[in-house]
């Protein structure tokens, strides 16, 4: 019983896969790779304070939230310009489909306490429709 089971197993991601669109598969190989830049990064920053009094590992954990505490997006990279200064966040933009990334800068950010494992939130003045309205970062 157990073989078929692994046999069957294989098969089903392959039929999933496959279902999945052209854009479908480059949205999950684009998320991909900014995830392991970011893992990279944050490895390569260790414990030094990269903006807003945070690390790297730190700022990839928060949240974007509004002033009312509304969740606007997932940090998923930290820029950075030719000198390693920190320039903004790439912010994955909350519930978009397909999924959007904009590049927000420090500029108006402020730390505050998070709900979860009192990881970071960082909070802006920016409304959900502020945030929807931004460029598409050059990812």
């Amino acid at each position: 019983m157990k073989r078929v089971n692994i046999v069957i197993a294989p098969l089903a991601a392959l039929a999933i896969t496959a279902c999945e669109s052209e854009a479908e598969q480059q949205a999950d190989m684009t998320e991909d790779r900014i995830e392991q830049q970011a893992e990279q990064s944050a490895a390569n920053s260790g414990n030094e304070i990269a903006a807003l009094g945070l690390t790297e590992r730190q700022l990839l954990d928060a949240d974007l939230v509004s002033q009312d505490g509304t969740e606007l997006g997932d940090v998923e990279q930290v820029r950075r310009d030719a000198s390693g200064a920190v320039t903004g966040l790439l912010v994955e933009v909350e519930d978009s489909e397909p999924d959007r990334y904009v590049e927000v800068p420090l500029e108006g950010l402020s730390v505050t306490e998070g709900g979860v494992l009192s990881e970071a939130n960082l909070q802006t003045e920016m409304t959900t429709e502020e945030v929807a309205a931004m460029p598409d970062a050059a990812i």
